[in-house]
Parts: structure tokens; C-alpha cells; sequence
């Protein structure tokens, strides 16, 4: 059987560039926008009911041709799932009932809201965790159905994006709570982020026990951290993720699932990220791909067209894809997309477009 590009690329082997985007599944489709209308529930809970997130999966897909799937969740749902209290605030983000800046706080967070809700048992062998669990392993099998030879990747935020929302109890620009917390009290710290790590490492390898042959882990905000700070305080709890990761097996094929990390602004920490247990490691649009592929040698990259292009004249669009895919030949395997996610403004027959260039460009 061939093996997707996707896949193909993700485990260094060289040929033409698959090509997705981040936040495709979502906020620029007409036909997700009537989704959303037609059912009616908030962001966090549409996510959690199966079919409509199998349909939001799958409806990029459908439209533009896409080398694959990424399952339509948010970085807050494995938090809601595990029973911390937060909510989508339109205009604002994800605020929760209360910030996690105590010790005090975080211990009582540790000792009662996940500890009976496991995707694991202390063997780590899987087991069933409640509704909102099996809605996303749902969610995933059905939309792996759909899909057929096109991949589907899975999603979770870092621990360190989740502790960053569960010390600032809100959306924040620096984040210093989050770092003065990490300085400050390190035994807090490591209590927190080692739950962060458990609850977003089983929760990205049940979505590849359910199916998805591969999984992105998306550090929104890991680009306020100094180098050091990410190595001594960050990185060591994402390589939890990593080897959770690594443990699962993807139903049909009993192969583990490669890992895609991604982060904003990280550019001075890329090598570190890649050496978590990354297989591929996404490049935003502020740094440049050719300098980003010397820092990974042997690893697979991703990006990193700037999304502000999209509103561009095509002209302009053409020759930035081109120079991308042409620079990215220098890596093992190279997976076109955006340097962050889709606008919400974006006309989607740009992304189609764009598709079909960088299939043209392969062929």
C-alpha cells in the first residue's frame, strides 16, 4: 500500500510536499458557519458532540483537497474534560472559573479533577473516562471513516499553552504569571505542568488509539519563554507528551503516530523543541524556512507561508508558495502549510488555490 504524503513526509521520505493548513477545519467555511448555526451550541460543547465535529473534520476535505484532516477540537477541551471549569468568551478566549496561581490551588486541582478520570490506568492501558471522552474517540472514528486514505491528524495544546491559561485564569500578552509562577515556586510548577502533561498526552494519543495516524502539539504561547527557561521549565514536560505519544498505536496499521510540534514565535528554541520527541517541527511565518531546516537537521518541517498573504493578489501568493516549496526541499520531508492558522476573513477559494499549486508543483 502507498503510504500518504503526509505520512511519507512526516517519516523523511522525500518527494512531493503534502499540504493542510492549521485552523482549516473551522472558522472560514460557509458550510462549517451553517453547521455551527444549525446546531446551535457553543464552541466547547459543539466540539464534543461527535458528529458535528466529524463534519467540521472533514469539511476542508472535502472543499479544497487537502493532504489531511485535523481533527476540529480546541486546546481547551482535554482541560474541560478533565473538569476544570472554562468557557469560550466571544471577543475574549478562554477564560476559566478561576486562575491556578497557589500552591494551595494546585493541589487541589491534582488530587480531584483528574485523578478518576483517566484516559489511563496507572499501567497505562486505556479505559473509558466519561461522555466527553468517548464523544472525541467518536468524533475521530467517524470522521477516519470519512475519510478514507487521507489521514487524519490529531490535537492538544502543550502543557505549557495550558498551564500559561491556568495561572492567568484568561487570554494574556507575556504571560508573566505563568513565568513568575515557574521562577518562583518550581514545586508548584512541576506539579501543575506534570498534570498539563498527563492530561494532554492522553488525551492526543486517544485520538490515535480512535484512529488518527498522526498528531500535532501546538505551543501557542512557548514564544515569551528565554532558551533557558524553555529547556530547565517547558521542555521537559512536553517529551512526556511525546513518549505518551509514542506508546499508542493507530488501529489499522499498529504503527505509532509521528508528532508535528508546532509553536508561535519560536524560532530561538526550534532545535529544543524538535529534540522532545518531535518528528516534524512547524515553522511560523516570522522565521525563515532555510535557516529553520539547518537548526533541525534530519527532522521534517512545516510551513510556513505568512497568513497574511491570503489577502494578497494571487500573483504575489504564487511566487511565495513557490519559494516555499522550493526551500523546503533542503529538509528530509517537508509538509507545505501557513506559519499559524487560517483568518477567519479568508476567502476560501484562495486556500483551494493554493492546493492545487503546490499538487501542480509536486507533479
Amino acid at each position: 500500500m502507498t503510504m500518504p504524503p503526509l505520512l511519507a513526509a512526516l517519516t523523511g521520505r522525500r518527494g512531493p510536499a503534502p499540504v493542510w493548513f492549521m485552523r482549516q477545519a473551522g472558522r472560514s467555511l460557509p458550510e462549517y458557519r451553517q453547521l455551527r448555526a444549525r446546531v446551535g451550541l457553543p464552541m466547547l460543547e459543539a466540539c464534543l458532540v461527535p458528529e458535528v465535529a466529524a463534519e467540521a473534520t472533514v469539511q476542508p476535505v472535502r472543499r479544497h483537497g487537502v493532504d489531511a484532516a485535523v481533527l476540529f477540537s480546541d486546546i481547551m477541551i482535554p482541560l474541560r474534560l478533565a473538569g476544570v471549569g472554562v468557557e469560550i468568551e466571544p471577543g475574549v478566549g478562554p477564560v476559566l472559573d478561576h486562575p491556578y496561581r497557589t500552591r494551595q490551588a494546585i493541589d487541589e486541582l491534582t488530587r480531584h479533577s483528574y485523578g478518576s478520570g483517566s484516559w489511563t490506568d496507572a499501567a497505562g492501558n486505556a479505559r473509558d473516562c466519561g461522555e466527553g471522552a468517548r464523544a472525541v474517540r467518536q468524533a475521530v472514528a467517524l470522521a477516519v471513516r470519512e475519510l478514507g486514505e487521507t489521514p487524519l491528524i490529531g490535537f492538544a495544546g502543550a502543557p505549557f499553552t495550558l498551564a500559561a491559561y491556568m495561572v492567568e485564569g484568561r487570554p494574556s500578552r507575556d504571560h508573566l504569571a505563568a513565568r513568575a509562577l515557574a521562577a518562583s515556586d518550581p514545586g508548584a510548577w512541576d506539579e501543575l505542568m506534570g498534570w498539563c502533561a498527563r492530561v494532554t498526552g492522553d488525551f492526543l494519543a486517544s485520538q490515535v488509539e480512535a484512529g488518527a495516524s498522526a498528531a500535532q502539539l501546538f505551543d501557542s504561547w512557548v514564544g515569551s519563554l528565554s532558551p533557558r527557561v524553555y529547556r530547565d521549565s517547558v521542555a521537559p514536560y512536553s517529551r512526556r507528551v511525546a513518549s505518551r505519544l509514542a506508546r499508542a498505536r493507530v488501529p489499522v496499521t499498529g504503527r505509532r503516530a509521528p508528532l508535528i510540534h508546532f509553536g508561535t514565535g519560536s524560532a530561538p528554541i526550534l532545535a529544543d523543541m524538535a529534540a522532545v520527541g518531535a518528528d516534524c517541527v512547524g515553522v511560523d511565518w516570522k522565521t525563515d524556512l532555510a535557516w529553520a531546516i539547518e537548526q533541525v537537521p534530519g527532522k521534517a518541517v512545516q510551513g510556513n507561508l505568512d497568513p497574511a498573504l491570503l489577502q494578497a493578489p494571487w500573483d504575489v501568493i504564487e511566487q511565495a508558495v513557490r519559494h516555499i516549496l522550493a526551500t523546503g526541499r533542503a529538509a528530509p520531508g517537508h509538509i507545505f502549510n501557513l506559519g499559524h492558522g487560517v483568518p477567519p476573513t479568508t476567502d476560501p477559494t484562495v486556500l483551494t488555490h493554493i492546493v492545487e499549486l503546490v499538487h501542480d508543483a509536486g507533479r
